[in-house]
């Protein structure tokens, strides 16, 4: 497919702008699907790999950039390269192990040898290619890697802009604050849980900056609360929010303002819930103003910070979404804590987890639960348009891009904006 000529060549009419509709064949169009993973999947930053997943030497992770299946890997200098899983004879994969360490790659079909770097590195019965063959040629294709606060991301576009140009100065600053949840300690991935969903990718773009959602789909979740955390969680309500277009489709979500900055406001009350926890940590020996920061950190951020187009910082855990096929998207929900932490505040962190976005807690069935029925309401009546329209009224300019109502609609038109930039 070339890339010089979009097969969708009329944008306006799968995204109204001016209107924020959305058309159905959005989530429908196989043609559009593959469209989508060539001109916006292949064409920029796609995150894969927290660091910590990885964190000695010669450690690896598989992941994917759109339906590629990647390698991130630390090499013996502990470089970070991100490579795809394919040999390059005759294109099996390398690697079938999610996660470990080693010392190599090498081919289960003819036995090439890759180096952690991706090099080729050795092949049964060279002579037979000849002597022009070169192994420098031959390497496992390596992808433009960069890291941000241990967020690694990968792109096979080597002409885009530098990772942070990409984030840009606020998105880079919610990243900052969003971290302030290792409570003094770096954060790191304490596990994951993965699901698939019959949906577009685009459905769950959607969800992470949507406010207005919440007390209807997560009703049990705010059900089994006690009475100061379902208040603190009453954001539609209160309207003390916001959602902000961060440019290049990105877009933050602030349900929780006093809980922006997790450093801030450290002399106030420990909240009920984290009695325990609190008197564990002293217990330990911790210092009173250190247990007051680890204990808010436990918490987790106030907000949603939504990235384009495939990972979200989610209150307290990252959300990953792979796309498979047009009506099927994978799902990685990763569970953060403290590296070098007290273990009682990691294991708070794990409970917190389990009870909203766990596969048996009172939050992430409940959204994949809706999504699916997205996706299956689209199949009636194609010629009705999405609506995302809602908070337009009332916008505001915000620092990098229109900011509304903690319930509008404006994040999923910061990203299909983006989308729409990209597929033309």
């Amino acid at each position: 497919m070339s890339l010089d000529m979009p097969k969708f060549s009329d944008l306006d009419a799968l995204y109204d702008e001016k209107n924020a509709k959305v058309a159905t064949e959005m989530y429908e169009d196989p043609d559009l699907f593959a469209e989508e993973m060539e001109r916006i999947f292949k064409r920029t930053w796609v995150f894969v790999a927290h660091e910590s997943e990885f964190p000695a030497k010669g450690s690896f992770k598989l992941s994917n950039v759109g339906l590629e299946p990647v390698i991130v890997v630390r090499d013996r200098k502990g470089k970070i390269h991100v490579m795809v899983n394919r040999c390059r004879h005759r294109a099996a994969t390398v690697c079938e192990v999610k996660k470990g360490k080693t010392a190599s790659f090498q081919c289960p079909y003819h036995g090439w040898g890759y180096g952690l770097d991706g090099s080729l590195r050795a092949l049964p019965y060279p002579e037979q290619y000849g002597d022009d063959f070169d192994k420098s040629q031959h390497g496992l294709l390596k992808l433009r890697t960069e890291s941000y606060q241990g967020m690694v991301f990968a792109t096979f576009n080597e002409e885009i802009e530098p990772l942070t140009d990409f984030l840009g100065a606020e998105v880079c600053r919610y990243i900052d604050l969003f971290m302030k949840q290792g409570g003094g300690f770096p954060i790191k991935v304490l596990g994951e849980h993965q699901f698939s969903v019959p949906m577009n990718w685009k459905v769950q773009l959607e969800n992470t900056t949507d406010a207005y959602h919440f007390p209807v789909v997560h009703k049990s979740f705010l059900q089994s609360l006690d009475g100061a955390t379902n208040e603190m969680f009453d954001f539609l309500d209160k309207g003390r929010g916001w959602v902000e277009d961060l440019g290049n489709g990105h877009s933050v979500m602030m349900m929780i303002p006093e809980l922006e900055d997790l450093e801030a406001n450290l002399d106030d009350p420990i909240p009920a819930r984290f009695d325990e926890l609190a008197q564990e940590l002293r217990d330990e020996g911790y210092p009173e103003d250190q247990v007051k920061r680890i204990v808010r950190a436990v918490g987790g951020a106030g907000f949603n910070l939504n990235l384009f187009p495939n990972v979200s910082f989610s209150l307290a855990f990252f959300r990953v979404l792979t796309p498979v096929s047009v009506e099927k998207t994978d799902i990685r929900h990763m569970a953060l804590g403290m590296e070098g932490g007290p273990a009682a505040a990691n294991r708070m962190r794990m409970r917190l987890h389990e009870h909203f976005q766990g596969p048996m807690g009172f939050g992430s069935p409940d959204d994949a639960e809706v999504w699916e029925r997205v996706q299956r309401g689209t199949k009636g009546g194609e010629s009705l348009p999405i609506l995302v329209n809602r908070g337009l009224v009332d916008e505001e300019p915000g620092t990098a891009g229109p900011r509304g109502h903690i319930s509008a609609e404006t994040g999923m038109r910061a990203a299909y904006q983006m989308w729409k930039r990209m597929m033309a």
